[in-house]
């Protein structure tokens, strides 16, 4: 009942750790806490500053931003310059030329219609007066040229083409055209059409008419001169619009320095203080929902990653609510590191421990989110060490805290246990010193070997520090979360471990059997890239449970009676069914690694207790049900539980065979492996047919070393060895 108890509060705990909102509330944290930490480094400086007062410090831009006063006032200098657009019309001299035409031919045609202008005069009436006629001529041209609203041409000039003889006329009408077509061919503009009117006189002088002719000729041809060069309004107005619009707008740029130190604040710089915002003593709510989004956008995508990752956060709400602690860490060191700065020491912000993220990450959990945290690290720690910038962000400290953070993750999965966290310590130094150099060297501004020096120096002192927090933090990690690191699994193997030693001093031929297959186990994993270690241990601790009834197990039955003889099938079932969950409520009692636990429960799965089953059905009078002889689970949940079971059955089985050879052990080996399969023990372990192949060949070599063939001496060497 207290087994059975223990479990339901196992699986009740288990199912509270996974319901998403506890894994809602730690990202929620994360991201609380990193716009806390944040905000400092985004709400914009203010300064009291007034007008003619001293600048007691260089002043430089925050942000780039347009000076629209001088912008405007470049653009209307801009406009300003260019002049009136005019446009030639060069169609103008045909059509005056036309109208001297028209003039000429309607004086003709009025000099010979005197009926048509008294259409219904009667024949028997006195004929019209000279003046009257002459009237009619007058008003009849008037009527067809338009003159009636013009004042350009007088009645004494259509006289004097109406008294012109035929051949004057003709004249009159050749000489006038041929000098307004020459004027007109000329640019004239409304200056100039006072000027083109006398060239038009002068022209027409020249005529060998009489004075009253030529008084009329040059009236019509002054008439006849109208400006040709026209200012064109929508052409003038588009090239001062493409003139306007050429002009680049004034930028403040960030970074630009406004007034230096020492220097009296006027009205212009006052000016730019104000546009940049730095005189703007008012609440900006912008500064603050960027940062919202910026922080929704970091944990968002960082959620995103650990809920797809294969890794151990994705599903157990423990071991993220470890990475949520070394992720608060990290930005809380990086962020009392970023106050350093406040020292004015040359390059101290470069001492920033920012590998201890990265290589708490790859020793607890997984190479892969510690190189995506060490993305998002670059990113808050751009944010963080913006004070040398006038910018939010200081890509500088960004590129170097992304470099530091993949050496450190990269070198420790490749390292060996021992010493890897100082020898990454070292490596990271190492990469962080040439980021370092390779950051200084790009400026365009050379720096000084003293203050290379120094970058350097806390270059190298940065990987140190990671290392030595490391190797602080990592056991606190690891006993708080139970985490099974190399080191905690190296310890636990240890054979002065209490449970080891209970196991070899009360049951010394399961201790045997556990070694046994601890070697199997190791072996066979490594081979498909499982935790060989965690395999060994795992073995070790396995068949702890049988501690507490030893004898009624066979590799303890040394010389002795096997009590199962004695007892009913179905105690012999109760006894040996109970020996996984009585070692794994002791190694709870001892507060062991879960995995650990875990390998003990599920090693044996639900598989059935075959010889004592054929037993009791001999013995009973009807079938007994398979379920009451078999193990009650659950069954391998991993990849190295199922590989500990077969393990254990394979080095259970092999011990059985008389004189083995390698086609025997291997014929053993499939068919355990086979009857698991189609028993569906690893149906809940992930293993493939692919992996369970390479496990039947890890174990078989494995098993060549143990059951290899010695040499069979003859006898009569034996004999003589016996008697020496």
């Amino acid at each position: 009942m207290k087994r059975r108890s223990t479990i339901d509060q196992q699986k009740w705990w288990k199912r509270l750790r996974e319901h998403q909102y506890i894994r809602a509330i730690l990202f929620c944290s994360i991201g609380f806490i990193l716009y806390i930490l944040l905000l400092g480094n985004v709400i914009p400086e203010t300064l009291d500053i007034r007008l003619s007062q001293i600048a007691d410090k260089d002043i430089r831009s925050p942000i780039t931003i347009e000076h629209r006063t001088a912008t405007e006032e470049r653009r209307s200098a801009a406009v300003d310059e260019i002049g009136p657009v005019y446009d030639l019309k060069r169609e103008y001299a045909q059509h005056q030329v036309k109208k001297v035409d028209d003039i000429f031919d309607v004086v003709n045609k009025a000099k010979n219609m005197e009926e048509e202008l008294v259409p219904n005069r009667d024949l028997e009436e006195e004929p019209l007066g000279e003046e009257e006629l002459i009237e009619l001529q007058i008003e009849y041209m008037k009527e067809v040229l338009s003159l009636r609203r013009s004042n350009g041409i007088t009645d004494q000039t259509l006289i004097a083409l109406l008294d012109a003889g035929e051949s004057q006329l003709q004249i009159a009408k050749e000489t006038t055209t041929n000098a307004v077509h020459e004027v007109m061919s000329e640019r004239i503009s409304i200056r100039e059409l006072a000027d083109a009117k006398q060239e038009v006189s002068n022209q027409i002088a020249v005529s060998t008419v009489s004075n009253r002719l030529l008084d009329a000729m040059i009236e019509v041809a002054q008439f006849a001169i109208i400006p040709n060069y026209i200012y064109d309004a929508s052409a003038t107005e588009q090239i001062r619009q493409e003139a306007a619009e050429s002009v680049e707008p004034v930028l403040i740029r960030e970074g630009q320095l406004l007034v230096k130190e020492g220097e009296m604040i006027d009205h212009d710089i006052y000016e730019q203080l104000r546009i940049v915002g730095l005189l703007d003593g008012s609440f900006n709510v912008f500064p603050y929902i960027g940062l919202a989004l910026l922080v929704l956008l970091i944990t968002g995508m960082l959620a995103y990653y650990v809920n797809e990752a294969q890794t151990s956060v994705q599903k157990n709400n423990s071991h993220l609510l470890m990475y949520t602690l070394i992720f608060i860490v990290t930005v809380s060191l990086m962020k009392i590191t970023s106050l350093l700065e406040g020292l004015e020491i040359q390059g101290i912000g470069f001492v920033v421990p920012v590998t201890l993220g990265a290589m708490l990450i790859t020793l607890l959990i997984h190479t892969r989110l510690a190189i995506y945290s060490g993305i998002m690290f670059a990113v808050i720690g751009s944010i963080m060490f913006n004070n040398e910038t006038v910018g939010t962000f200081n890509f500088t400290y960004g590129f170097y805290m992304l470099f530091s953070s993949f050496a450190g993750a990269y070198f420790l999965d490749k390292s060996n246990r021992i010493s890897r966290i100082l020898r990454a310590g070292l490596f990271v130094s190492a990469i962080n010193i040439v980021a370092v150099i390779a950051l200084l060297f790009m400026k365009t501004v050379q720096s000084g070997w003293f203050e290379i020096g120094m970058h350097v120096g806390f270059a190298f002192l940065s990987g140190f520090v990671a290392a030595v927090l490391t190797i602080g933090l990592l056991p606190f990690f690891e006993a708080g979360f139970g985490i099974l690191s190399t080191s905690r699994l190296i310890e636990l193997s240890s054979p002065n471990h209490p449970l080891l030693r209970k196991i070899l001093v009360e049951a010394p031929g399961t201790y045997h059997h556990s070694v046994v297959v601890g070697n199997l186990a190791e072996a066979a994993c490594e081979s498909i890239g499982e935790n060989g270690l965690l395999a060994r241990v795992g073995s070790y601790y396995h068949d702890l449970g049988k501690t507490k009834r030893p004898h009624f197990f066979i590799e303890n039955q040394m010389r002795m009676e096997n009590p199962h003889d004695k007892i009913s099938p179905q105690l012999s079932r109760t006894i040996i069914i109970a020996h996984p969950y009585d070692g794994a409520d002791l190694l709870r009692e001892y507060k062991m690694p879960k995995e650990i636990i875990d390998i003990a429960e599920q090693h044996h799965g639900t598989t059935l207790l075959k010889y004592f089953y054929h037993k009791a059905n001999k013995d009973a009078d009807q079938p007994i049900p398979e379920s009451q002889f078999r193990y009650p689970g659950p069954k391998a949940q991993t990849k190295v539980s199922a590989i500990v079971g077969i393990a254990d059955s394979v080095e259970a089985a092999v011990r059985t065979i008389q004189k083995p050879t390698p086609d025997k052990i291997e014929a053993l080996v499939r068919k355990i492996i086979q009857d698991k399969l189609e028993d569906g023990q690893f149906d809940e372990s992930d293993l493939t047919l692919k992996e369970l192949d390479q496990i039947a060949v890890s174990i078989l070599e494995t098993l060549k070393g143990t059951f290899h063939q010695r040499i069979e001496y003859p006898e009569d060497v034996k004999g003589k060895g016996e008697k020496g």
